[in-house]
């Protein structure tokens, strides 16, 4: 995002950015993608990373919100969609926290592959694909080998 020395840039800017552990959260208002996705795949990427480490707290709902200039309701599917794919969990009064790979109970993690591989069936149904070209999008997205 370019910005000038307009000042309204910068307060534009301000209301965008906030830091994790260090790590810089931005978030570009003029894109398409929502600003939920866009935090969702910044915390992914520094959880991966282990930039954020397993057992870091994140911010509060309220307080990234605050910093992001964002609904807190954002902030708050961003935290749900990370928990629901287990980066994260969120334990009241403790806050959210960055779970270890592979945390996930063994049922629970059977489940949400299983939930994964549906969703991925369903939308190549739609698309009218073949095994042979799933296999494919699958091994080139890395997923498989």
């Amino acid at each position: 995002m370019g910005l000038g020395t307009n000042s309204n840039d910068a307060a534009q800017l301000r209301r965008g950015r906030s830091g994790v552990n260090g790590m810089m959260i931005v978030i570009d208002q003029s894109t398409a993608t929502p600003p939920f996705e866009q935090l969702r795949q910044q915390l992914t990427t520094m959880i991966r990373s282990a930039a954020l480490p397993a057992g870091h707290r994140l911010p509060s709902v309220r307080q990234l919100a605050s910093d992001l200039g964002l609904a807190n309701g954002t902030v708050a599917r961003a935290y749900r969609e990370l928990e629901a794919a287990g980066f994260v969990a969120t334990r009241g009064r403790h806050g959210t926290q960055v779970l270890a790979a592979g945390t996930f109970a063994a049922s629970e993690r059977t489940a949400k592959i299983r939930e994964a591989a549906e969703l991925f069936a369903r939308s190549l149904e739609r698309l009218n694909a073949t095994s042979v070209e799933a296999l494919a999008a699958a091994r080139a997205a890395g997923v498989l080998e």
